[in-house]
């Protein structure tokens, strides 16, 4: 008995489509994935176990065995919860396979209920791109999915409902596509600021040409205040900007049912502790880092002196270039940091 599934996964910060293969045969009772999975994705074992047998369906006493293709590539976290179960059920004959043109990912918790998972949105332009018409993700992934054009999104809130839309016994309703405006943020204001006419001046010069800049000057001068105002004054996002930032942002794991898009140029302050990885972005699956997630907007430093020299030596090739290549055991991935550097700091220790 085998089927296979359409799933999608997440490479830096860009989706790609994986197969999800299941053959079930006779032997002693097994579960095995395989295709290089992570701990994240082996413990879906017990998860799809647990989902299956809660909501009335019967697990194979059999050998199952689930590739995860291609089998080259790693894959991590729980997005393959779900295709992994639909594959046993279609393998055994619970439900027919699905059509080739759908698509499914989703996190499952024991009781059947579909959990939210982090790069929605990159995995849905993916699947666009890749011929899929039809994705069933989360409901809460589904607003920020559905920003992905040319691909349909089911919301599907548990397993039940899935299956009963598969059979053909409910029908659930699509996403509606939503409208892409910038947001109406209120930022701090240039006119909360009193004097300073020449530094003003400056920062609206530096916002007209996206150039960096660099403030010094005594406490309570209004540097920081400053500073916080300049996305105020910055032009709307395009809907191109808003997507690349709303992914970058999704496979940070900051996007989310209240927050499904980012939709204003985004203002990142590190504290002066930050680590070189973590202005770079890194981790043993590289993650964005601060200066990606400060793409499109502005990132501000402030009290600059009290920064790592290793840390300032980061932001020297993101500046020139607009990308930062990360290097790990598991790969390089290239994120996009086109941003403008706004910098503080006083003139000595004293700060006077």
């Amino acid at each position: 008995m085998f089927s296979h599934i359409r799933s999608l996964g997440i490479q830096g910060i860009g989706g790609y489509e994986v197969e999800v293969e299941c053959y079930i045969t006779t032997g002693l009772p097994a579960f095995d994935v395989v295709g290089l999975p992570d701990a994240a994705v082996r413990e879906a074992r017990e998860r799809v176990r647990a989902a299956i047998k809660s909501n009335g369906f019967k697990f194979p006493v059999s050998r199952v065995t689930v590739n995860l293709a291609p089998a080259d590539t790693k894959k991590a976290g729980t997005v393959y919860d779900l295709p992994i179960m639909l594959g046993i059920l279609a393998a055994t004959g619970v439900i027919r396979q699905p059509k080739s043109d759908c698509a499914f990912f989703g996190e499952l918790s024991l009781n059947g209920t579909l959990r939210p998972v982090s790069g929605a949105l990159p995995m849905a332009v993916a699947a666009a791109r890749e011929g899929v018409r039809e994705l069933f993700v989360p409901a809460d992934n589904a607003q920020e999915a559905s920003y992905a054009e040319g691909v349909t999104v089911y919301p599907i809130e548990n397993v039940s409902e899935l299956i009963a839309h598969l059979r053909g016994e409910f029908r659930i309703k699509p996403m509606d596509i939503p409208k892409l405006d910038p947001a109406t943020v209120k930022y701090p204001d240039f006119s909360d600021v009193k004097g300073q006419e020449n530094v003003k001046r400056a920062m609206e010069i530096a916002a007209a040409g996206g150039h960096n800049i660099l403030m010094v000057g005594p406490p309570g001068a209004g540097k920081s205040m400053m500073s916080k105002s300049l996305p105020g004054i910055l032009p709307d996002m395009t809907r191109e900007e808003m997507l690349k930032s709303t992914e970058i942002y999704s496979v940070a794991g900051l996007t989310g049912k209240n927050n499904p898009i980012i939709s204003a140029r985004p203002f990142r302050a590190p504290h002066h502790t930050v680590s070189g990885a973590a202005m770079s972005g890194g981790g043993a699956v590289p993650r964005p880092g601060e200066i990606s997630l400060a793409h499109n907007g502005v990132l501000f430093l402030d009290e600059l002196p009290e920064f790592r020299s290793d840390v300032l030596e980061v932001l020297r090739q993101p500046l020139e270039d607009g990308e930062v290549t990360v290097s790990r055991v598991s790969g390089s991935v290239t994120f996009p940091s086109r941003f403008m550097l706004v910098c503080a700091m006083n003139p000595c220790k004293c700060g006077w």
